[in-house]
């Protein structure tokens, strides 16, 4: 084998591994993917309280 094909296999299994990677990152981010919450109206807040300013 020479130096070229071993620089070809070389670069190539870089790639499987970081594509086997990608996969496998792109699986659990879909898997946990968590849904938008709805659109529904918030409550007003309130006036603070006395608690607010302590500290």
């Amino acid at each position: 084998m020479n130096l070229t094909m071993a620089i070809v296999l070389m670069i190539g299994g870089w790639f499987l591994v970081a594509a086997a990677m990608l996969w496998g990152v792109l699986r659990v981010a879909r898997r946990h993917h968590r849904p938008a919450p709805s659109r529904a109206p918030t409550p007003k807040a309130s006036a603070p309280t006395k608690m607010a300013g302590a500290h």
